[in-house]
């Protein structure tokens, strides 16, 4: 990093999706960041859950001017099911901290997943505008990954055959949410300038 500033370069994107584990690791960084006295801004992903006062006060000394938090849903048993290991508290938790130290704060909504409802959509879109975060981004269904519960679960409902090899990306969106998931979405985002699909 010293060298690219030595070129000229003062914004960083570290594209960890989970840039705070192991927090050791993050704080170590941090600590190197600030004694190398690089004046640099930069922003990273962070998972939300054991997010806490300590690590995010160096991040901020460290430069970081943003963070993403891939919280994916505001609905708890949609967390479940994705089997997160946060929970809703832990998020609002890590937004609040965040937002106390001058970091600028993004949020992820993955809607569409497997057992989503109109109901569990309403939950999330209602939680990210509670959190008042900088920005969020929408997405409308879940990318397929091989070997996956959801790959499973979209062969079993004719989505996908077990032959796909799925480099090609493919997307499951649950049954009877789809016309009125989009709608909602762009909705959505007409009443929150700060939002995006």
């Amino acid at each position: 990093m010293a060298r690219w500033v030595k070129e000229g370069f003062r914004n960083f994107y570290f594209v960890d999706n989970t840039f705070n584990l192991p927090p050791s690791y993050a704080a170590q960084l941090c600590e190197k960041i600030i004694a190398a006295g690089l004046d640099i801004s930069w922003r990273c992903i962070l998972f939300p859950g054991g997010l806490d006062e300590r690590l995010v006060r160096m991040l901020a000394r460290a430069g970081c001017k943003e963070a993403s938090l891939g919280f994916e849903s505001g609905d708890g048993s949609m967390l479940q099911r994705m089997k997160k290991q946060f929970s809703l508290e832990d998020v609002g938790h890590a937004s609040d901290l965040l937002r106390r130290h001058g970091i600028r704060r993004m949020g992820f909504l993955l809607l569409g997943g497997p057992g989503e409802t109109k109901e569990s959509v309403g939950e999330s879109l209602a939680f990210a505008e509670s959190l008042k975060l900088d920005a969020v981004r929408l997405s409308v269904g879940v990318r397929i990954y091989p070997h996956t519960d959801v790959a499973r679960l979209a062969e079993q409902e004719g989505l996908i055959s077990s032959e796909e090899d799925l480099l090609a990306p493919r997307f499951y969106l649950a049954k009877d949410l789809e016309d009125w998931l989009y709608e909602t979405v762009r909705t959505h985002i007409s009443a929150h300038p700060n939002w995006t699909l």
